[in-house]
C-alpha cells in the first residue's frame, strides 16, 4: 500500500491512500507517526512520577504515618509500632469520651469527609457527571468539572466543585435529581461557592428534621436577642434563630403545616421580655382558635382581638397610629431603636392574614385593614414594630403586601409554583421543596424553608412544637394569680 500527501487547504497536509482505480471513492486517513520506543518509555516514566507525587501530596498524612511506622518496625522491631498504635487508639478513645464535640469536629468528620471523597464522590464522579450531561467533549478530549473538597456534617455532605469555564450553576440545578440518585443522597441543593466559577453541592443523606422538636426552654431575659430568637433547629443541627428587630416575617403554609408552631415558639422566646415590659404582643386572631389559648397573656402584656366586625381592624389602625406618633417623636433624635419601658418593642401577630386582606365580607374593613398593614410593614421596622403574618394562600391577589415582608417562611405548600411566590423566583430550583414536605403532622408539621433578607439561598428548618400544656404554662408564668386554673 502506498501513501501520498494532498493539500486540502493552506498549510494542511493529510496523508491519503493512493488509489489505482481512478473511479473508486477516495479513502481518507490521517498520517501515522511512529515514535521511538525510548521516547515512549520516557513519557510513561514521567507520567508515573507525576502521578506518584500527586498521590503522595494528596495523602501526605496517611503516607507519613505509614512510613513512620515502617521505619520504627525496621529500626526497633515490629513490637514498637504495635505499641504506638495501641497508645494512639487509647488516646483517641479517651478524647472521644472526655470531649466528644471536639473529637467529632477535629477528627471524626474530617476523616469521614476524606473517606467519602475517595470512596463515594471521586470513584463515581466521571460516570455520574457524564450521564447527567455536565461534561463537555471538544476535539476528542473530555472536559470534566473538578472536585475541590468535601465537608461532612451530621446529616449532609457539602462538596465544593470547580465548574467548567462558561458553565453556570443553573446547569447543575436542572440535574439535581440525577446527582442525588447517582451519589445515593435523598436530595441535592446547589449553593454559591467561595469564589466565581465554584459551587457547593449539598448532598442530604438523611432527614434530620423528621422527628418533632419539643418546646424549647423559656430563656432568661438577659439571653433574649430580638435579632436572633431561637425557635427551632436547622437541618445542619444548628439553632434556628429568627430575627424580629428591624424586619417583618411572613409565614405561608397549607392547613396543618405548622404555622402555629412558628408563632408560639416565637412568643415563647419573647416571654421574658414581655414579663419585663420591654416587648408587647398585639394579637389578631380571625380564626379564634390558635391565639385564643394565650388571650390572657396578650391582654396583660399587649392587646388581643378576634372581633370580625371591626375590632381587629381597629387594633391594626391603633398600632399604625401609635407607630406614626413614635416616628414623629424619634425623628431627628435617633436612627436605631432600643426597647424601653416607655417605648416597648411591639410585635403584631396576624394569624390569618388573608381574612383581613381578601376574605372579609365587608369591603370597607378589607380596605382599612390593608391600609393599616401597609403602613406598619412599610414604616414600622425602624421604630420598633414587627408584623408577623400567617396565611394559607400564597397568591398575589390574596395578599399583595407580601413584598413588604423581608423575611419569609414557606411551610408545606400545595403547589410547586407557590414556593417561588413566597420565597422569590428561583427558590425552588435552589432546593426549597416546600411542596414535597410530608402532610403527616409528626413528620412535616413545622418543617419549612427560610429565605432571609440578606441570604439568597433557602435554609430548611423546623420549629419546635409548643403544645397546649406549654401554652398554659406560659400563661401561668405571666399571670400567676390565675393559679392552677391556667395550668389545668
Amino acid at each position: 500500500m502506498s501513501w501520498e500527501f494532498r493539500k486540502l487547504g493552506p498549510g494542511e497536509n493529510v496523508a491519503v491512500e493512493a488509489q489505482r482505480d481512478p473511479f473508486a471513492a477516495p479513502k481518507w486517513a490521517p498520517p501515522v507517526w511512529h515514535m521511538p520506543e525510548g521516547l515512549v518509555l520516557l513519557v510513561n516514566l514521567v507520567r508515573t512520577a507525576v502521578r506518584t507525587v500527586v498521590f503522595l501530596v494528596r495523602n501526605i498524612v496517611p503516607v507519613s504515618i505509614a512510613a513512620g511506622l515502617g521505619w520504627l518496625g525496621i529500626r526497633f522491631g515490629w513490637t514498637v509500632p504495635l505499641v504506638v498504635l495501641a497508645l494512639v487508639a487509647v488516646s483517641l478513645i479517651v478524647w472521644a469520651v472526655a470531649d466528644r464535640p471536639s473529637f467529632v469536629r477535629h477528627l471524626a468528620r474530617p476523616a469521614r469527609a476524606r473517606w467519602r471523597l475517595v470512596m463515594v464522590y471521586r470513584r463515581d464522579w466521571q460516570p455520574v457527571l457524564v450521564t447527567a450531561g455536565l461534561t463537555k467533549t471538544h476535539k476528542g478530549r473530555e472536559y470534566l468539572p473538578s472536585l475541590v473538597r468535601v465537608r461532612c456534617g451530621p446529616t449532609s455532605d457539602r462538596v465544593l466543585v470547580k465548574m467548567l469555564k462558561g458553565q453556570a450553576p443553573t446547569a447543575w440545578e436542572r440535574v439535581a435529581v440525577n446527582l442525588a440518585h447517582g451519589f445515593g443522597a435523598t436530595l441535592v441543593r446547589v449553593r454559591e461557592g467561595d469564589r466565581p466559577g465554584r459551587i457547593w453541592l449539598e448532598f442530604v443523606r438523611r432527614d434530620a428534621l423528621a422527628v418533632p422538636i419539643p418546646a424549647l426552654p423559656v430563656p432568661d431575659a438577659a439571653d433574649v436577642d430580638l435579632r436572633a430568637l431561637e425557635i427551632g433547629r436547622a437541618e445542619d443541627g444548628s439553632p434556628w434563630r429568627l430575627r424580629l428587630l428591624g424586619t417583618h416575617v411572613l409565614i405561608a403554609g397549607a392547613t396543618g403545616a405548622g404555622k402555629g408552631s412558628v408563632i408560639w415558639s416565637t412568643v415563647r422566646a419573647l416571654l421574658p421580655l414581655m414579663l419585663a415590659g420591654l416587648v408587647e404582643v398585639w394579637a389578631v386572631d380571625p380564626k379564634r382558635m390558635e391565639l385564643s389559648f394565650g388571650r390572657p397573656l396578650f391582654e396583660r402584656y399587649g392587646r388581643y382581638s378576634d372581633d370580625p366586625k371591626g375590632g381587629m381592624v381597629e387594633l391594626l389602625e391603633a398600632a399604625a397610629e401609635d407607630m406614626n406618633a413614635r416616628a414623629e417623636q424619634f425623628a431627628g433624635v435617633t436612627r436605631s431603636f432600643t426597647p424601653t419601658h416607655e417605648h416597648p418593642f411591639r410585635v403584631v401577630i396576624v394569624d390569618e392574614l388573608a381574612f383581613l386582606t381578601a376574605y372579609c365580607p365587608e369591603r370597607d374593613l378589607r380596605k382599612r385593614a390593608e391600609s393599616a398593614l401597609a403602613v406598619l410593614t412599610s414604616q414600622g421596622r425602624s421604630v420598633g414594630y414587627c408584623v408577623i403574618g400567617a396565611q394559607q394562600d400564597a397568591r398575589k391577589e390574596v395578599n399583595n403586601l407580601r413584598n413588604l415582608f423581608p423575611d419569609r417562611i414557606a411551610l408545606r405548600l400545595d403547589e410547586d409554583e407557590q414556593v417561588d411566590m413566597v420565597l422569590g423566583d428561583g427558590a425552588r430550583d435552589r432546593g426549597a421543596l416546600a411542596d414535597q414536605i410530608s402532610s403527616v403532622p409528626e413528620i412535616g408539621a413545622g418543617v419549612g424553608f427560610v429565605r432571609l433578607e440578606t441570604v439568597p439561598d433557602p435554609v430548611r428548618v423546623r420549629a419546635a412544637y409548643v403544645c397546649d400544656d406549654d401554652i398554659r404554662d406560659m400563661v401561668y408564668r405571666g399571670l400567676p394569680e390565675l393559679g392552677t386554673g391556667a395550668a389545668a
